[in-house]
């Protein structure tokens, strides 16, 4: 089914974003609609009540400047209060359970939980343990609410999904293994070009191909070849130490005018942020009217308040 096709129905079934691996393509849809009528009602100073009374806990074990102001503005736009917890505030896993932690925080009348951290297992005990939506703000194995973001931006701007094609370079992290799901689940071919040692999680991969056309290769011009969206990501994740030979690997991965001359004359560039230029791409690719950079990071907040609005009752 094509997004254009969905009947929005006001609710999904899923009662946590813990990874789009859980998401049927309806639910995928549910979200952009709601998160495109979102952005429309705030772009008219209309307000959005979906949260009032509710609080949400914004857990954060990783920094971040767009998952921490998006969810927090998000909990606020749609008339909810955002309560901050660092790393600092909190003790999860450490000095207290996981278990200890969610049933702690329900008695205090939080009614949800979004979590940017290290490891997915945390999200899947907060989510087992807990009776309130988990979500996951980022985690070393998958990135959600970031691709869904993204999903809205493509949509904005060819105003269709299906069969348009994702080229992503660079390291097979957490937005690779993403990014193959969401972009498989709406009908859009994916290819995730990686070197040798740094490509993205085979079982992911294998999960994606039930969905739809999704490739893993080496081949830049494979990969770039007729691509509606050139993607690509930092060399290395938040946490993870410079590697020279992990640099080297990547760097004939950068994406540059090079690159983009492989894809379709349309073809937009995409980054999750927070960019290295001169690194994973060059500037003159990054800061040209093809990229579409700065509508992904304002599509974090909408995108966001889209799934807490359904999540969080």
């Amino acid at each position: 089914m094509d997004i254009s096709q969905y009947k929005p129905k006001g609710k999904i079934n899923n009662k946590h974003l813990l990874t789009l691996r859980d998401y049927s393509s309806s639910e995928i849809f549910e979200i952009l609609h709601r998160a495109a009528l979102l952005k429309n009602l705030n772009r008219k100073g209309k307000k959005q009540k979906h949260l009032k009374g509710k609080t949400v806990a914004l857990i954060f074990a990783k920094s971040s400047t767009r998952t921490r102001v998006s969810f927090e503005q998000g909990v606020r736009q749609l008339g909810g209060t955002p309560m901050f917890l660092s790393s600092a505030d909190i003790q999860l896993g450490r000095g207290e359970t996981i278990h200890d932690t969610v049933k702690v925080l329900q008695r205090y009348g939080i009614d949800a939980i979004m979590i940017r951290t290290f490891k997915q297992s945390d999200l899947d005990e907060l989510a087992l343990y807990g009776s309130i939506p988990i979500i996951n703000g980022l985690t070393d194995d998958f990135h959600p609410c970031q691709v869904l973001a993204d999903l809205m931006t493509v949509y904005e701007h060819y105003g269709r999904l299906e069969g348009l094609k994702l080229a992503y370079f660079g390291d097979g992290n957490n937005m690779a293994n993403s990014l193959m799901l969401g972009c498989a689940k709406v009908g859009m071919k994916v290819c995730i070009c990686s070197p040798k040692g740094f490509t993205p999680s085979e079982d992911i991969a294998a999960e994606a191909k039930k969905f739809g056309e999704c490739t893993v290769t080496a081949d830049i011009n494979e990969a770039a070849k007729d691509a509606d969206v050139i993607y690509t990501d930092v060399f290395f994740s938040m946490g993870q130490d410079a590697d020279k030979k992990k640099k080297a690997a990547l760097m004939p991965y950068q994406v540059n005018e090079s690159v983009m001359a492989l894809a379709a004359k349309d073809a937009v560039f995409m980054h999750c942020l927070p960019a290295h230029r001169g690194e994973e791409v060059t500037a003159d690719v990054i800061d040209s009217p093809r990229s579409v950079i700065f509508e992904q990071a304002e599509n974090r907040l909408h995108a966001q308040k889209a799934v807490m609005s359904l999540l969080i009752r």
